[in-house]
């Protein structure tokens, strides 16, 4: 199966080929950093605290499970969180709020799934200044930000970075775009607050980054009907037939891989990263299985046996009490008292 996740995975000719537009990549995304860093660039601050979910390689690592695992981690220890996306795949001009029956075409799919799975509410533009503003215009009981990405948009200041690596894939060849996979260079994941490593099944950690990362496993948990999400139960439990697994992520063999270790009988089928999935793209009266994320997309014409795996995010302990710890310096729990003290 031919991608650029592929290409990247190595040096070879396609990486000499490009290696020019590479330099220059760097340059000028070098260039930038230098000038947010020197102020030649100004920054804003939202007002509240912010996180960022970010990497600094192109393609699906895992941010956006982490992320919805966040949020909702968040409003476990009594914060309003709320999430600011770019909104990669729709087609909404300016900074547009997401509602859960949002079309996945106009907001983007990732967000669409962290309205869906998190409540939280969540705003999606290019400007993330500006989504940050009319977020907080609306929803004025948020404490914290979410960016579910953004690492790279240094126009909006951010009080916790957080990089996230896929353990499968690492950095790649560790070249810039496009002849790798880097945005920004790997010692950049020394500059951020934490790196934290995806890790699917057996596939063990890296040891070969430039700096510590704290580990947060990605596994299968339960199954659910797209035409009744209250039917739902173990991905093990489904039907004993040959399925046909659909799936338009950035890293679709994460997916397949959790099937087979299942013992699903599947027949893979992946399409681009954020695939806007049409009905005649996958058989009506068959039995389907796909992620969350491509599963937002399809609700509207689902046949009956279309199923969505979700997804178990277990970050260690270590990277939870750290996290904690990290989130009290900056918004203390006064304010949790406050609200706990609101509801007496």
């Amino acid at each position: 199966m031919f991608s650029l996740q592929h290409l990247w995975a190595r040096t070879g000719v396609f990486t000499v080929l490009l290696s020019p537009l590479s330099l220059l990549f760097a340059v000028v995304s070098g260039l930038r950093r230098l000038a947010y860093r020197r102020g030649w660039l100004a920054s804003h601050a939202a007002g509240v605290p912010v996180i960022v979910v970010g990497n600094i390689t192109a393609g699906g690592s895992g941010k956006t499970p982490l992320t919805i695992w966040l949020v909702n981690w968040l409003r476990s220890q009594g914060y309003y969180p709320g999430v600011i996306s770019r909104g990669y795949g729709g087609v909404a001009r300016g900074c547009v709020e997401v509602e859960v029956d949002s079309p996945a075409a106009e907001v983007g799919d990732e967000p669409l799934l962290i309205r869906f799975k998190t409540a939280a509410p969540v705003v999606v533009g290019r400007d993330r200044v500006a989504a940050a503003r009319m977020l907080l215009e609306r929803h004025p009981e948020i404490d914290v930000l979410v960016s579910d990405d953004g690492l790279q948009h240094y126009r909006l200041q951010r009080t916790i970075e957080l990089a996230v690596v896929d353990a499968a894939s690492g950095l790649g060849n560790g070249w810039p775009l496009p002849a790798g996979p880097l945005r920004e260079p790997r010692r950049r994941l020394g500059q951020v607050d934490a790196v934290v490593q995806v890790v699917r099944g057996a596939t063990p950690p890296r040891t070969d980054l430039p700096v510590a990362s704290w580990r947060v496993d990605f596994s299968a948990g339960s199954a659910y009907r797209l035409g009744d999400p209250r039917e739902t139960g173990p991905l093990r439990a489904l039907p004993q037939q040959d399925w046909l697994a659909a799936t338009g992520i950035g890293r679709p063999q994460g997916f397949f891989d959790m099937l087979q270790a299942a013992g699903i009988r599947y027949t893979p089928r992946a399409f681009p990263d954020h695939h806007a999935f049409q009905a005649e793209d996958l058989p009506a009266d068959g039995a389907v299985v796909m992620t969350e994320k491509d599963a937002v997309k399809c609700l509207s014409f689902a046949g009956h046996q279309w199923w969505a795996l979700q997804l178990d995010v277990a970050p260690e302990p270590r990277f939870i009490d750290w996290l904690s710890a990290r989130i009290e310096q900056e918004l203390p729990s006064r304010v949790r008292r406050e609200m706990q003290d609101e509801q007496f």
